[in-house]
């Protein structure tokens, strides 16, 4: 039997073999981050990455991982502010391996350990926490190409 899966408020990019699943209030920049890792991807400073699902996702557990994916009437869509929707090619399931929490209250210089987790139907991921005033693409880029045993 499968698992029940979940909706949430967030956009997913995968990237390379995880997906950045991003959190954040409305209007905090998620769109905008997986638009960002997109263009990152294309002038090279990634290796690959492609959109999941902008706005709302469906998580569910699987084997011990996190699995998201857009709802059918998202799939392929994102909000670009100021422009509309775009259609991208997309993915129509990814294991997320980090959540970037955007505007996150509780952003910390140096956060503690147990702040740099996140748990997500009874899954423990790599967290990110990115305080509002701060631009994210550059941190996620320094987790996502650095190896998670690096992640102290």
């Amino acid at each position: 039997m499968t698992p029940p899966s979940a909706t949430v408020h967030a956009s997913a990019v995968l990237v390379g073999s995880r997906a950045v699943l991003i959190r954040g209030p409305s209007g905090s920049g998620k769109s905008q981050l997986a638009l960002d890792l997109i263009e990152a991807c294309r002038r090279g400073a990634l290796r690959f990455a492609r959109l999941v699902g902008d706005d709302r996702l469906h998580v569910q557990t699987a084997a011990g991982r996190l699995l998201a994916a857009a709802p059918d009437e998202l799939a392929g869509l994102i909000e670009v502010r100021g422009a509309g929707v775009l259609r991208l090619d997309y993915e129509p399931v990814a294991v997320v391996g980090l959540v970037v929490d955007l505007a996150a209250a509780n952003a910390e210089r140096l956060p503690r350990r147990e702040q740099r987790h996140a748990e997500i139907q009874g899954i423990l991921l790599p967290r990110l926490a990115v305080a509002p005033e701060l631009t994210p693409l550059p941190r996620v880029l320094a987790l996502i190409n650095s190896p998670p045993e690096r992640w102290l």
